[in-house]
């Protein structure tokens, strides 16, 4: 059998990875659960996190008791973010192999984590394709992990796969495929003409990505695609689906040559594979002059018209489409936008009545650490035209080609929750040919600094691209314009309300006021005590925007960890305890609150360094 899937250092990913299968023991933690306690590995769930939220799907394969191991994982405010988990005391390759086929994945596409290189070798037995890492790899492997994907802060693919998740549940329960199928409620809804135009980025990426039920692999590129569009010979049309187990979205494409009646794409997505919906779209437009290209998951035919599926007529979709005072009980959405450290808020949050969406620093392709919150950076990305910033994130390897990407501009969310402390941190970066700014770094000179001898320093956190030729090349072509003026972050802040609905509320998170010995940012606590000042003033006369006031409880230096703005662990608990009384007084009512996702949330938080505490007193 080759070697070749086993990832290591000096063996890289080979291709793309869309999920990561876990065992649990000496794996995700450390220890043996049927053995006693075990201990959490912070990183692991980080790792989750932070990966979850570009798109790539976790899963287990682990022989442990299913109950024992699912109630580990809730207490660890982490079960959520696991689909299809399999635990039970069976032989791990099989199940692999059924997994990837329930989850219609391919073998290459998945990462198996294991600490027993018989679980790995036998893995890749079943699915010689699979990719397998030893867990002790895993500080080589975050990086390139954590850069995979794109920006899913609505975590859409995880609840994909938590739809496909529940229908494989309840076709398990179905001695007749058939029968199964006419109580899932199939719906088709068609859209033509102009109604495909909003669609363009989909379609493209349905066209360009997809083979399984790519029956045409006519690749288009995004000007090509726009001009057949707009030809009249072709009839342009999107398929959308839903059914009892919830909304697949957007998951197919046609065209239809007019003159020849001859399909030029017919393109859908995986996750509807198994429902008739590519048979039935084939169908629907009459079952026109089709020349399959390469092998696909599917046989059309020309006679079959799938009778468990109803479409879904313009009029409906509109009706539907219809917005409708939100009932009392809908929880309020809310976007949490700053440093991944404010991702501790989200576990406390969930346990009031609150959809909470996250959008925080992440590693780019270049596996270097971009905030995205930067006010200057978000007017960048409203005001720069896109091939500007195209040319400026591929030119600059700290921003990467997600670095102006946002939900701030859409309707997705009720209230936002927003930390502008990179405004309180960040130098400013001025590009002397065309003014454009760019944030980096904090309390530091980039432009003075020695190039070879701070590329040496980013080569070491294994950053690509800021090697020493780019770094000359920089200080040639930007110039320093230090940390932004409260002035101007004041009038940042009111460019920033004019650009979100006045209907929802800001809440605004203001920075501790403390010095912190040994953190290497000088100056650091004058810096927030000014910016908190600007801040305030900002508020006072701002609409519908409020401040949430850490310096309530961050007063100390022990109440931080390696920098002013990195809190200890318990009072990221108080600070969204603050939240949600904030958002509640806002709407004018105190927030529900589940006590038991709450205590969940603590144990998880507090539990750990219990232990560590007791492991360091035992080992003295």
């Amino acid at each position: 059998m080759s070697e070749k899937p086993t990832i290591s250092p000096e063996n890289p990913v080979s291709e793309p990875i869309k999920v990561v299968i876990w065992d649990l023991d000496d794996t995700f933690w450390r220890g043996t659960l049927s053995e006693g306690a075990v201990e959490e590995l912070e990183e692991n769930l980080a790792l989750v996190r932070a990966t979850a939220a570009r798109g790539i799907v976790h899963t287990i394969v682990s022989k442990n008791d299913f109950a024992l191991a699912e109630t580990k994982l809730i207490e660890l405010g982490i079960r959520d973010l696991f689909v299809f988990p399999q635990i039970s005391w069976q032989p791990k390759g099989p199940i692999i192999k059924e997994l990837l086929e329930k989850m219609q994945l391919r073998a290459p596409n998945a990462l198996f984590l294991d600490d027993n290189p018989i679980n790995r070798a036998e893995a890749q037995y079943y699915n010689p394709q699979l990719q397998v890492a030893d867990p002790a790899d895993l500080p080589h492997l975050a990086p390139r992990l954590r850069a995979s994907g794109k920006p899913d802060p609505t975590f859409s693919r995880l609840e994909q796969y938590k739809l496909l998740e529940r229908q494989q549940q309840a076709r398990s329960g179905y001695q007749d495929n058939l029968a199964f199928l006419r109580d899932s409620q199939v719906r088709i809804e068609f859209r033509e003409g102009a109604r495909v135009w909003p669609d363009l980025d989909r379609i493209e990426e349905l066209i360009n990505r997809s083979n399984q039920l790519n029956f045409t692999k006519q690749r288009v590129s995004k000007d090509t695609l726009a001009a057949d569009l707009r030809d009249p010979q072709q009839r342009w049309g999107t398929v959308r689906v839903q059914d009892r187990f919830g909304d697949y979205g957007l998951v197919g494409v046609y065209a239809v040559n007019r003159t020849e009646n001859r399909l030029v794409q017919l393109v859908f997505s995986c996750r509807i594979l198994h429902l008739g919906v590519e048979q039935f779209t084939y169908a629907w437009l009459g079952f026109p002059a089709l020349e399959v290209q390469g092998e696909v998951a599917t046989a059309l035919n020309t006679i079959d018209q799938p009778d468990w599926i109803s479409v879904q007529t313009e009029s409906e979709a509109a009706a539907a489409a219809q917005p409708t005072a939100k009932p009392t009980a809908d929880k309020l959405r809310v976007l949490l936008k700053g440093g991944c450290d404010l991702g501790q808020l989200t576990p406390f949050l969930q346990a009031y009545e609150l959809t909470v969406a996250e959008e925080f620093n992440f590693n780019n392709e270049n596996q270097i650490p971009v905030h995205v919150e930067h006010t200057v950076l978000l007017r960048q990305g409203r005001e720069l035209p896109e091939s500007e910033k195209q040319r400026l994130a591929l030119e600059l390897p700290f921003l990467g080609r997600e670095a102006f990407d946002t939900r701030l501009w859409d309707s997705s969310y009720d209230a936002l929750v927003y930390s502008p402390l990179m405004d309180y941190t960040q130098e400013l970066y001025r590009e002397k040919a065309t003014g454009a700014e760019i944030p980096f770094g904090g309390y530091q000179n980039l432009l003075q600094a020695e190039p070879a001898a701070q590329a040496a320093k980013y080569a070491q956190r294994r950053f690509r691209g800021l090697d020493e030729a780019f770094l000359r090349h920089f200080q040639q072509e930007f110039e320093f314009a230090g940390q932004i003026s409260p002035a101007r972050f004041q009038e940042n802040l009111r460019w920033l309300r004019g650009q979100i609905p006045a209907t929802v509320p800001i809440f605004l998170l203001n920075g501790a006021e403390i010095d912190v010995p040994g953190s290497g940012e000088t100056g650091a606590r004058q810096r927030h005590e000014q910016m908190n000042h600007a801040l305030a003033d900002f508020v006072a006369t701002a609409e519908n925007c409020f401040i949430i006031d850490v310096r309530d409880f961050v007063r100390t230096p022990a109440d931080v960890t390696n920098n002013l703005r990195h809190y200890q662990r318990p009072h990221y608990r108080t600070l969204a305890q603050r939240t949600a009384a904030a958002i509640g007084q806002w709407q004018g009512q105190q927030l529900s609150r589940s006590a038991w996702v709450d205590w969940r949330a603590e144990v998880a938080s507090r539990v750990p360094a219990k232990l560590k505490g007791l492991l360091g007193k035992l080992k003295r």
